[in-house]
């Protein structure tokens, strides 16, 4: 199952044709992240931000035991791999709840944090180091994702592109 990618500069775009291969892009990604490494995910419903930390989780070696669901309703899921997987839904919640959740205590520790509905942030909330990812359907199967980072993350696209199958 090869991928579609391109890379520019510290971005890299991506389609994948399936939940499956989305899952294998977020394994790459899990795979190489590095302690305290945020990502903020944006799109709308649909889009496979949860496919995508479902294969976040298998790249940090989350157990497989472990059923990796969006927390929509519970806000906040923690999983245990080889680093702390901490997995945060911001759809419905507003700015003043980051405080019940405990955002910043998640975010100053050494765990990958994966915020869904990052774009509900305030600006410049998760500071100069954050891997965004955006996604976007453009078929029933089909997703474009737009990986960037930032701060001590701005090489993540090259890093990807080289751990990319070659199939």
């Amino acid at each position: 199952m090869g991928f579609n990618y391109s890379q520019n500069e510290n971005i890299l775009q991506i389609i994948t044709n399936s939940a499956d291969q989305t899952r294998r892009l977020g394994q790459i990604l899990g795979s190489i992240a590095t302690p305290g490494m945020v990502l903020a995910l944006t799109g709308e419903l649909g889009s496979g931000k949860t496919c995508l930390v479902q294969g976040l989780a298998r790249g940090l070696d989350v157990p497989v035991t472990c059923d990796v669901v969006s927390p929509s309703y519970t806000l906040v899921n923690q999983y245990p791999g080889k680093r702390a997987l901490h997995h945060i839904d911001l759809y419905r919640i507003t700015a003043d709840d980051l405080d019940d959740i405990g955002l910043d205590e998640i975010l100053a520790g050494d765990g990958v944090v994966a915020i869904e509905w990052a774009e509900r942030l305030p600006p410049d909330f998760l500071g100069d180091h954050v891997v965004t990812v955006r996604m976007a359907c453009i078929s029933a199967d089909d997703r474009e994702i737009a990986i960037e980072g930032s701060g001590k993350y701005k090489n993540i696209a090259r890093q990807i592109a080289h751990n990319m199958p070659d199939e």
